[in-house]
């Protein structure tokens, strides 16, 4: 649900005015087939006694005949909508050194499950992971999108702003989870107090940095003066802002909550700002 969302958000940016059910669908199984395999990994390398184990990770265990039937099933339908209906742009060399759309992000996801069997056996916190984790889901989100705006070069989408920001913001997330489960664990109130302090750190960053990006769009925003014709990506700024808000107050009120809500409310932070950026981007 947080890819469809942010790329029907990344598609009205660029004003990528038609954009097939395919790629939707594409998408969202990639997505459900990474996730899976993710989980499926995580139970099967780490001890069952891991305090980092959560439901979601005993219930894929649990199911695992079940799901290892449906990652066949996904992938067989993501490889047919990918060579029946998703634009061949895909695999065409374009831009810098040749390389193709889908070059960076298999790159990426391969480097995320190699830190996956590597970390097994670590309690650190795995901060480079989880930025590669946000890396991949930012870039696969945004080149869904990105083929179908009328740049199509990979380069333009390397450097673009819009999937930079959504990219740490999704691995700022991530890592709010972990620090979250830590803080959880720790019977030390120093570790918990600076746990919470890394965490709002990070957000305040992409925080302040959305609203950088929103005024190198429109430098006109804080005066009289609008600029019409760079007004097109300020509400997916807006809605990064958004989400990095609404994680710092699940940071600060996360006492409130057990582990398994703040997981499911960080999601749905990510989801939040969909209806907003529908008002701004017609306002």
């Amino acid at each position: 649900m947080v890819a469809l969302a942010w790329l029907y958000m990344f598609a009205s940016a660029w004003q990528v005015y038609y954009l097939p059910w395919a790629a939707y669908a594409s998408l969202a199984l990639a997505v459900w087939i990474i996730y899976v395999v993710d989980r499926l990994l995580d139970a099967r390398f780490r001890p069952p006694d891991d305090p980092l184990l959560g439901p979601q990770h005993r219930f894929h265990q649990r199911h695992r005949g079940w799901f290892a039937s449906g990652l066949l099933v996904a992938s067989a339908a993501l490889l047919w909508l990918v060579s029946h209906e998703v634009t061949g742009i895909l695999f065409s060399s374009n831009g810098l050194f040749g390389v193709n759309y889908l070059t960076p992000g298999l790159l990426l996801v391969g480097v995320f499950f190699f830190l996956v069997r590597q970390s097994r056996h670590s309690t650190e916190i795995p901060f480079f992971r989880n930025f590669i984790a946000g890396a991949a889901f930012g870039y696969g989100t945004a080149m869904m999108a990105h083929i179908y705006s009328p740049s199509q070069e990979v380069f333009s989408l390397l450097v673009s702003r819009e999937m930079i920001g959504f990219s740490v913001l999704c691995a700022v997330n991530i890592t709010a989870i972990h620090l979250w489960e830590r803080s959880r664990i720790s019977d030390d109130p120093d570790e918990k107090a600076a746990l919470e302090g890394v965490l709002t750190v990070l957000l305040t960053v992409v925080g302040a940095s959305a609203l950088v990006y929103a005024y190198l769009d429109n430098p006109t925003m804080f005066s009289s003066g609008l600029d019409d014709s760079a007004y097109r990506t300020r509400p997916f700024f807006y809605a990064i802002l958004i989400s990095a808000a609404l994680l710092l107050v699940l940071n600060k009120q996360r006492r409130r909550f057990s582990l398994d809500a703040l997981r499911t409310l960080a999601d749905l932070a990510m989801i939040v700002p969909l209806p907003l950026f529908l008002v701004l981007s017609r306002g």
